[in-house]
């Protein structure tokens, strides 16, 4: 049950305090973001960790001045691949192979599936694939956070094109698609950290067929 006392006690923290979170909660948030799942495993996105004051500062105006930015200890940029390219799928094959002890031969099958796969889709729906994967990461790593009872809060309020374009991501082969901040909440300005959560009925929410 720990998992669902985890989730009551997280919300989208508006406000928070400055304090920093330590390190190893932030390795184990990173961590658990690594671990999540992404179909076929592939991980078709990178995560930028954002400390630096001054940076955040650039970007808190294309995240529509919301103060999270600047007030969070980190705050995390989850991009998405641009385009999933052969040679990513490879670099996968091969990584697989190393870490099982294999030779990547024996993977071909794998490879092929994928590689069809991508080839079928445009390059914005493999981009849009892509963020989806992201998403899932995400996910992932609000629950970590929640566990390690550090404040996170997940964003799609900026201008991707805006902070593409302050983090240079496409020389990197990326797009932003959400972010996250890490902190802790200022329970005296943010008037929804007392508040009651609120979610629809589990009879709205689920239906069984």
């Amino acid at each position: 049950m720990a998992i669902i006392e985890d989730l009551n006690w997280r919300y989208a923290t508006k406000r928070m305090n400055g304090q920093k979170v330590p390190q190893e909660k932030v390795d184990y948030i990173l961590d658990a973001i690594r671990l999540a799942p992404t179909s076929y495993g592939l991980q078709p996105f990178a995560v930028l960790t954002v400390e630096s004051e001054e940076l955040r500062k650039k970007i808190q105006p294309v995240a529509y001045d919301q103060p999270q930015i600047f007030e969070a200890s980190q705050l995390l940029v989850f991009a998405a691949w641009d385009d999933v390219t052969e040679v990513h799928i490879t670099d996968y094959i091969n990584n697989i192979a190393a870490t099982r002890g294999m030779p990547a031969e024996v993977l071909q099958g794998f490879h092929n599936t994928m590689v069809g796969t991508v080839q079928r889709l445009t390059q914005e729906q493999r981009f849009n694939w892509a963020a989806k994967q992201a998403y899932i990461a995400l996910g992932i790593g609000l629950a970590a956070a929640a566990e390690q009872r550090v404040d996170a809060t997940p964003m799609e309020g900026f201008d991707p094109l805006g902070l593409d374009t302050l983090l240079d991501l496409k020389s990197k082969g990326l797009r932003s698609v959400s972010l996250m901040c890490l902190g802790y909440r200022d329970e005296a300005n943010d008037q929804l950290a007392h508040a009651k959560k609120v979610r629809r009925a589990k009879e709205q929410l689920f239906i069984q067929l």
